[in-house]
């Protein structure tokens, strides 16, 4: 209490929070050490990665053949009778983004006096060509033309712009059907002959595919609680078909990110943010929050896949993959499990030792400094433990074909540890040279395709808020109804969240990332019903 007192002057004193404020703070569950340690952060600044070169195949990306994938399925088929999978897919994002050159061009476009094309021209939009091109692909076309069409009796009459235009308007109006301000999982991404499936079902149906043990299947999505209605109506229309299908039982579960993960903003000159209201304003710390909400999942195997990855074709070989990655899982934790029960039994030697540093630096990635080797043996075998005793990940990766987004790398912490992270460019430090080399020279790309264990060896479940990295966060620029502020977010779900796990980099092909960062994706091949059904 003494503490916390002293922390409440403190932030009184510095930053000028009132009563009001830490009442504020309090009703969000938000500890007054957390604000503390972020408003410093913000004066501070955070300190780039020292990234030391790409992970690359052979360097830190294992690279098998199909035999040897399917080998690993196989094996995984064997063993997963005994264990829960679960499948945790983050689906809270809303759509904004796919949908943002349409909104640029809604209110740009001078409808009164030009046509589409001028205003093409114009922009040099390469993008609305394409999707005014592909329009009558989109799966959503159908539904949104019929509606145009009863709401405008001189459809007939209209000129194909004024038509493009008023179904444009109509897919965003928010009194229609509001697209953009929808979560992505509820949207409608493939047309099969029978039907239109968003990926919400095609989640569903793929954790039948390689996230089913005993005919049973565990499908967890995290969700704005404001949303979640829209989730359960596809789910409570599509369940019974999936399940009869697949013949598989898939019990649903959802969670919210915690809002007493969120983070305070704060303007220009590092000063607590404050709205209209004068109230402190507080935003979702990231996809990093959802550490916590992992955290909570009860399961021997979790497969961890964005909301937006989904495909209409080549379900079979992506669940070969899929269940490849956690035959790799199961192989690799089996041998950690053996080596820390021999040191609970207390049956490692010194002879054990070289073959134990060996198998942690060529599988599992583990650094190993020169000076181990002085160590005494009790010394060697604590170094051991602590490496091993932790989650364990092994995430697929494709090609690097200029997608934005993570990659991964060999990091030199502070401490001079050497270890494989999954960095964002945001992070390296671009205006020094050699950093912006290296991360150039990047040959795969993070596609946030992971299987991952999160029990110990004695079947207890890790606190994954141990292994975060809480140096890797995020200081993002924003505004507030136009006017400038900062915000933090936290060490990414997949980035500094998962940064102390041991980590394998396997490469996939690219046929498994399928994502839809904008609606014109739904245009490729993935997403057409052009190969198999």
């Amino acid at each position: 209490m003494e503490e916390n007192h002293t922390r409440k002057e403190s932030l009184a004193k510095n930053y000028g929070l009132s009563e009001a404020d830490f009442e504020q703070i309090k009703a969000k569950g938000i500890a007054l050490d957390k604000i503390e340690t972020e408003l410093l952060l913000f004066k501070s600044g955070i300190p780039k990665i020292y990234i030391e070169r790409p992970a690359t195949l052979g360097d830190g990306i294992l690279k098998l053949t199909a035999e040897q994938f399917q080998s690993y399925a196989h094996s995984f088929d064997a063993n997963k009778t005994a264990l829960k999978l679960k499948k945790f897919v983050p689906a809270s994002g809303a759509a904004s983004r796919m949908f943002k050159f349409l909104n640029e061009f809604l209110n740009d476009f001078d409808h009164e006096n030009e046509t589409i094309n001028a205003y093409i021209n114009r922009k040099k939009d390469k993008n609305l060509p394409i999707f005014l091109a592909g329009i009558e692909k989109f799966p959503f076309y159908d539904e949104i033309k019929s509606v145009v069409k009863q709401l405008y009796p001189d459809y007939y009459s209209l000129e194909s712009h004024e038509k493009s235009y008023r179904f444009i308007k109509l897919m965003l109006s928010t009194e229609h059907f509001d697209f953009a301000n929808k979560p992505k999982g509820v949207l409608d991404f493939h047309k099969y002959p029978s039907h239109v499936a968003t990926p919400v079902e095609e989640h569903l149906n793929e954790c039948a595919f390689y996230a089913a043990s005993n005919s049973v299947s565990h499908l967890h999505f995290t969700v704005s609680e404001n949303h979640q209605n829209l989730f359960t109506s596809i789910i409570d229309k599509v369940k019974d078909k999936v399940e009869s299908k697949t013949d598989t039982k898939v019990h649903i579960s959802y969670s919210y990110q915690d809002q007493s993960t969120d983070t305070i903003a704060v303007d220009m000159n590092n000063r607590p943010f404050r709205n209209e209201q004068n109230k402190l304003v507080f935003r979702p710390g990231g996809h990093g929050a959802l550490i916590n909400n992992l955290n909570e999942l009860e399961a021997d195997v979790i497969f961890i896949k964005n909301i937006d990855n989904v495909i209409q074709n080549h379900i079979h070989e992506i669940t070969l993959y899929k269940k490849g990655l956690a035959g790799i899982l199961l192989e690799l934790q089996q041998k950690v499990f053996e080596i820390l029960n021999a040191i609970d039994s207390r049956s490692i030697g010194e002879n054990d030792i070289e073959e134990i540093i060996r198998f942690m630096k060529q599988q599992l990635n583990i650094d190993v400094l020169d000076d181990f080797y002085k160590y005494t043996l009790e010394n060697k075998i604590d170094f051991i433990k602590n490496k091993l005793n932790r989650p364990i990940r092994v995430c697929g990766m494709v090609k690097n074909e200029g997608e934005p987004g993570g990659g991964p790398f060999w990091v030199r912490s502070f401490k001079g540890n050497v270890s494989l992270q999954i960095v964002e460019s945001s992070q390296v430090d671009t205006h020094n040279s050699e950093q912006a080399s290296i991360l150039s020279k990047a040959t795969h790309f993070n596609p946030v395709d992971l299987v991952c264990a999160t029990k110990d060896y004695q079947g207890q479940k890790f606190d994954l808020t141990q292994f975060v990295d809480q140096s890797t966060g995020f200081i993002v620029h924003k505004n507030n109804k136009g006017i400038d502020l900062k915000g933090y977010e936290l060490p990414g779900l997949w980035n500094g969240a998962m940064a102390k796990w041991i980590t394998v980099f396997v490469e996939v092909p690219l046929v498994t990332f399928n994502p839809v960062k904008t609606v014109n994706d739904l245009l490729k091949p993935a997403h057409q019903p052009q190969y198999e059904n």
